[in-house]
């Protein structure tokens, strides 16, 4: 018999999450590039992972690295351009997948064969939130009215 498993935010999305809503508050204080070494001491993260996320991170084009004693990392745009998707997506690749392919790809027979439908509505709610949903707001906690919605309904904060 197999384990209930729930979705999956890995310690690398949230440290990454996490590192950026520190990037994005040195941004709206204007403080200049943040050093790894500071962002993990703030954060309790550990170092060498995070400076691996913070390469992920630069690759993908949502951060900005500079060398030097003054140096650090810097979000390469606006905090309110940055969504949770994006970040997701640059550490850890697509939001939803079904034994490593993209849900719209499955197919299945019958009587299974409706179930991709299933899979892509579940990806399409997973980009709502994330997608919607940016570095600037969560810094500044004015999240999107339906975020905010799904997570005050009754049952939301309780484990089933």
């Amino acid at each position: 018999m197999g384990k209930n498993r729930p979705m999956d935010i890995s310690a690398r999305t949230d440290y990454a999450v996490r590192a950026m809503l520190s990037l994005a508050a040195a941004q709206v204080d204007r403080t200049g590039p943040v050093s790894a070494e500071a962002i993990a001491s703030r954060q309790a993260l550990p170092k060498k992972f995070l400076e691996a996320i913070l390469s992920d991170l630069r690759r993908s084009g949502l951060v900005t690295s500079t060398r030097g004693n003054a140096g650090g990392y810097a979000l390469a745009r606006p905090a309110a351009q940055i969504s949770l998707g994006d970040v997701f997506r640059a550490v850890d690749g697509p939001l939803a997948e079904v034994r490593g392919l993209r849900p719209h790809d499955m197919t299945y027979q019958p009587p299974a064969d409706h179930l991709p439908t299933v899979w892509v509505a579940v990806r399409a709610s997973l980009r709502r939130v994330l997608d919607e949903t940016t570095l600037a707001g969560v810094l500044a906690g004015e999240l999107p009215e339906h975020v905010v919605a799904l997570s005050s309904a009754p049952d939301a904060w309780r484990n089933r």
